[in-house]
């Protein structure tokens, strides 16, 4: 009998916040995401000048935790799902480990895109979701061989998950989701009527 086996698989991670750590204050958290949106002047501005659907927190806020209780309470629960995940994706770090190089917030207004992109430099990226209304986008993710698959037939509509060439993940809030930088996404358009309101981060090898 022919053996089939899969090679170079992808990992995705999903879970609650509350599942490891202490707890966040998920109002606290929401409350401060738009706080900081309407406070920010240089992001507004960033945003206006690039083009930027809705606000980002990336170009114009490098030290949230230190500004925001809650924010330094959520790293602290994001680095124990991020060594979780480190473990998952057999990384020998020798006496290194990841550490966050930035965090960022993302409030994306109805009608509201983020193309596709990748995060350069870093080891390990991901999103917690603080609010999802009702019909917002899913995470899409894309297949890293997509673009060597030069003359491959298109993958039934019935394929498994893992062999399409784009998965998409529609997150609650609460969850953080974890995936290495090199893996392509985009956040389809904001078909809701409500503001999309994430908080994003990096993670690469501390020095």
């Amino acid at each position: 009998m022919p053996q089939i086996s899969s090679c170079f698989v992808t990992r995705l991670y999903r879970a609650q916040l509350s599942e490891l750590g202490k707890p966040i204050d998920a109002s606290e958290l929401h409350a401060s995401c738009e706080a900081i949106a309407e406070d920010d002047e240089a992001g507004q501005d960033w945003c206006e000048e690039n083009d930027f659907p809705g606000y980002t927190s990336y170009a114009s806020l490098t030290d949230l935790p230190w500004r925001f209780p809650v924010f330094k309470d959520l790293v602290k629960v994001l680095n124990k799902h991020v060594k979780a995940f480190a473990g998952e994706l057999a990384f020998d770090l020798g006496d290194k480990k990841l550490k966050l190089d930035s965090l960022w917030i993302n409030i994306l207004p109805p009608g509201g895109i983020h193309t596709a992109h990748i995060h350069p430099h870093s080891v390990i990226s991901g999103t917690t979701y603080v609010a999802m209304p009702e019909g917002t986008s899913a995470i899409k993710f894309e297949d890293p061989r997509l673009a060597m698959m030069m003359a491959a037939p298109v993958r039934r509509t019935d394929a498994p998950e893992e062999m399409r060439s784009f998965i998409y993940v529609a997150p609650e809030v609460g969850d953080v989701l974890l995936w290495e930088s090199w893996l392509r996404h985009e956040v389809p358009m904001n078909m809701s009527e409500g503001d999309r309101i994430s908080v994003s981060f990096n993670y690469g090898v501390s020095a």
